[in-house]
């Protein structure tokens, strides 16, 4: 699937590679704890916090996992989504997305989906790959503010799939992972509900959605 999604010089760039953690290590353990609950099939229960964990590692290792289902999920669809066809980077006709990152681009810019999406998958790669945020060694403490930037990172991630369900949900159907996307995206909401790290008028583009997923788990 990686070669197949990295064949058009556009897709690879906008496809990320995957970040891995690393095996052996206790955050390797809790992904697998993670895939091992989720096939469970109850999403409530899989998002728990794991009895005697660390919140905020069970944060971290679940927002790399996010990032690599959306990453993976995108990458399906980049074809779909040019600078003709989404000039704008929107969830439907109501919202619309300005890119900032508070250092290189300090003012939010106007800029094209795939553009938008590009800039935000770099960012949170480069989050994920700092080792003073997202310390991957036993024994290393996360930041104070570690819980502040998750936040963020998945306030962001959320606007992907916005983008993705409000664009370009007819190839999604096409290529048949509609099942895929809600499924992904359902764990999604479930793990920021558990948590409260997305302010609810940051969902709002998807509020509908949402309340039709998680109705039938409450």
């Amino acid at each position: 699937i990686f070669s197949l999604l990295c064949s058009g010089s556009r897709s690879s760039k906008t496809f990320k590679p995957k970040k891995n953690i690393p095996e052996g290590s206790h955050q390797y353990e809790l992904l697998k704890h993670a895939e091992a609950t989720l096939g469970s099939g109850n999403l409530r229960m899989a998002v728990m916090l794991p009895e005697g964990e660390d919140l905020n590692e069970w944060v971290a290792v679940n927002t790399v996992d996010f990032f690599n289902q959306i990453n993976m999920l995108y990458g399906t669809i980049t074809d779909f989504c040019t600078e003709e066809s989404c000039p704008v980077m929107s969830a439907g006709p109501k919202y619309e997305y300005h890119w900032a990152d508070g250092t290189n681009i300090k003012k939010p810019i106007k800029c094209s989906a795939p553009k938008y999406i590009d800039y935000l998958m770099t960012w949170v790669q480069d989050q994920l790959d700092d080792e003073t945020l997202f310390p991957s060694k036993i024994g290393v403490p996360f930041p104070k503010n570690f819980m502040s930037v998750a936040k963020t990172i998945l306030k962001r991630l959320f606007r992907v799939y916005a983008h993705i369900y409000h664009q370009h949900f007819d190839p999604v159907i096409q290529l048949q992972e509609e099942a895929h996307l809600n499924t992904s995206f359902k764990h999604f909401i479930f793990f920021v509900q558990e948590f409260n790290l997305i302010d609810r008028r940051e969902l709002a583009p998807l509020q509908e959605l949402i309340e039709k997923l998680t109705s039938k788990d409450r």
